[in-house]
């Protein structure tokens, strides 16, 4: 299972012009309440959108994050963005050195909702490959700006958004469990007991971040009450901006918000990088990511520092990381192509014979053209000891015509 994170050390403050009205989002006609279809993919929610009456585009909303975030400078041109300044970003190697260039007073349209005076921080690389890990183009990320005023809803069974006028949630909605949430540098954090299959029972603050696909993480570097557990494994924990990031997965015995518990959490334990400094001045000893908020319907209210949450239709789902050993990755292409990126030594397809660079072309039967990324990485998290049969193409050079077929078949095991 690939898993994104967007972690990102913005070296500049004061970044937003001085306007007249005051940035933010806001609705177009006075009402309690307006409701934005969204797109959940991974458990990650993407947003339609538009910037300066452009062509629309899909954005990844994400509580991890402080400023919008545009991609493709190649597209900022294209819709004539300006640009005032440049910032250096730190990527999540804790390595990589990322310009950006600093983009004032743009104007966001959702349909219902419109952002006023949104500044953009614009990659002066183009960086599109989440395209490859979510199965579908996107363009940039909405963070910060979007919740500071409005109480949010995020619907993943139902796939949409509630955004409240923000004099809503004075009291707790029912049937949901309220949190509070602390704002630290524009992001929420809350409190939440760990307790580890290996270890004690800690009390951890941890970020909620909803960009981010994996269900809890833990930074060892953070505290020595904090083990490894016993049964784990190796792992590219996914890509994101500036590099990979590397470390291990294993399970937690229990993660416990304010009541409602999560049992047998597949947790990532990121090594210590250069950018575990921040990490560490935040105070914070981890992350929840959408693996588990996806199992929620969650309610996001930075004015009263408040989060309520109720479980959703998927809670009881059993966490389970990927049985096959392959990290698929969509090719961005004209055709669908779907191949291995990463492959698990060790594990039932590697064991198959099954090797990076290999491409999709059916598996079990049905061709490749009828499965999306999502349906995919499901399937190798789907049952311990279902067969999987996946004919591939097998490329012999450098020449995309000299290859040659092969088909394989294993079954899923469980591995953590």
């Amino acid at each position: 299972m690939r898993r994104l994170f967007l972690l990102i050390l913005i070296f500049s403050c004061n970044i937003f012009a001085n306007v007249a009205q005051v940035p933010g989002f806001y609705m177009r006609e006075k009402s309690k309440k307006v409701e934005l279809p969204i797109i959940v993919s991974n458990n990650l929610v993407v947003i339609p959108l538009s910037i300066n009456n452009g062509p629309p585009v899909n954005f990844l909303l994400d509580t991890g994050v402080k400023t919008n975030i545009l991609f493709s400078k190649t597209f900022g041109n294209y819709i004539g963005l300006n640009y005032t300044r440049k910032l250096d970003l730190v990527g999540a190697d804790g390595q990589t050195i990322l310009t950006a260039s600093v983009s004032p007073n743009n104007y966001i349209d959702m349909g219902p909702l419109e952002g006023i005076y949104q500044t953009l921080l614009v990659l002066d690389e183009d960086f599109m490959e989440l395209e490859q890990v979510i199965g579908i183009p996107v363009f940039g990320v909405i963070g910060y700006e979007f919740f500071k005023y409005n109480p949010v809803k995020i619907d993943y069974d139902k796939q949409k958004i509630t955004f409240y006028a923000g004099e809503m949630m004075k009291r707790k909605p029912f049937g949901y469990k309220k949190v509070d949430i602390k704002l630290d540098n524009s992001k929420p954090y809350i409190k939440g007991e760990v307790k580890q299959v290996a270890g004690s029972e800690i009390e951890t603050k941890l970020l909620i971040d909803i960009g981010a696909n994996h269900g809890l993480l833990l930074n060892r570097e953070t505290s020595d009450k904090i083990f490894l557990p016993k049964n784990h494994i190796a792992s590219d924990l996914g890509r994101s901006l500036g590099g990979d990031l590397f470390g291990y997965v294993g399970r937690t015995f229990l993660l416990n918000i304010n009541g409602i518990k999560f049992k047998d959490v597949i947790t990532s334990f990121p090594e210590e990088t250069e950018f575990s400094y921040v990490i560490r001045e935040s105070g914070r000893q981890g992350s929840i990511g959408s693996e588990i908020l996806g199992r929620l319907t969650v309610i996001m209210d930075y004015n009263r520092e408040k989060m309520y949450i109720k479980r959703g239709d998927t809670f009881a789902v059993p966490f389970e990381f990927d049985m096959s050993g392959i990290t698929p990755r969509l090719m961005p292409s004209d055709e669908k192509v779907i191949f291995v990126t990463q492959i698990r030594e060790g594990s039932p397809a590697y064991e198959a014979g099954i090797r990076m660079r290999d491409e999709f072309q059916d598996i079990n039967n049905i061709p490749i053209d009828f499965w999306e990324l999502p349906d995919l990485i499901k399937l190798f998290r789907s049952e311990e000891g279902r067969e999987i049969k996946i004919t591939m193409k097998r490329y012999l050079g450098d020449d995309s015509s000299d290859f040659e077929i092969k088909e394989f078949k294993f079954k899923l095991r469980r591995q953590i």
